[in-house]
């Protein structure tokens, strides 16, 4: 594993980041959200009505990580299940909402940007952490640019940072995040695929511990 040469591909890719509107109108935006436990990487994807927040489709994966995880780089060690896992859905979204970050990253190119690009469809990211960055006045700073925005969603509860992923401006991944905040502090899309992730983790984790102790 060469960590230069990654960081380059990530300079080289990030060049390709569309930051600007390129869609129409939504009609069904997806939330894709990951789990773990043990050494497996847990993927579900939600597809939404984007007017009624009304399920559409879901989709969950369970797979062997096969990456470390390393800050910075969690788009080669999810973004393939992520991918494998959207290729089957029978109603693709005409957007996706990444729990990860899209442009707020030290090379503009977070998990949401690159599952982004591969897939060619609109993203945004939202992360419940900020890794790297300042945020002055609700925005969020790298190398005194704005890569996108803490969000407070509800009160006495976290902040959430939203950013375009691919093929979207700052400015319409926050109003389309808030837009889609409802139950929690988190969007509908990504509650309901976390919603969903966490059920398969515990099924999963049940099914190992078990087998361990047999």
């Amino acid at each position: 594993m060469d960590i230069n040469k990654l960081k380059q591909e990530q300079i080289k890719l990030a060049k390709k980041i569309v930051t600007r509107d390129d869609f129409s109108k939504i009609k069904t935006i997806a939330g894709c959200t990951t789990a773990y436990t043990f050494d497996r990487l847990i993927i579900a994807i939600v597809v939404m009505d984007y007017e009624t927040f009304k399920p559409i489709e879901s989709k969950v994966s369970v797979s062997k990580a096969k990456f470390p995880y390393m800050r910075f780089f969690l788009s080669y060690r999810e973004a393939p299940a992520i991918i494998e896992l959207f290729s089957g859905l029978e109603n693709k979204p005409d957007m996706l909402m990444c729990n990860s970050n899209g442009i707020i990253h030290p090379r503009k190119i977070g998990a949401a940007s690159q599952i982004g690009l591969s897939l060619d469809i609109p993203t945004i990211g939202v992360a419940s952490s900020l890794y790297c960055g300042t945020v002055e006045n609700k925005r969020v700073m790298i190398q005194d640019q704005p890569r996108g925005y803490q969000l407070l969603t509800k009160e006495h509860a976290n902040p959430i940072y939203v950013s375009p992923g691919h093929k979207i401006s700052r400015t319409s991944a926050l109003k389309i995040t808030k837009k889609c905040i409802k139950q929690s502090k988190l969007p509908e899309p990504l509650r309901a695929a976390h919603k969903i992730a966490a059920e398969k983790k515990r099924k999963v984790k049940n099914l190992i511990k078990k087998s361990n102790s047999t």
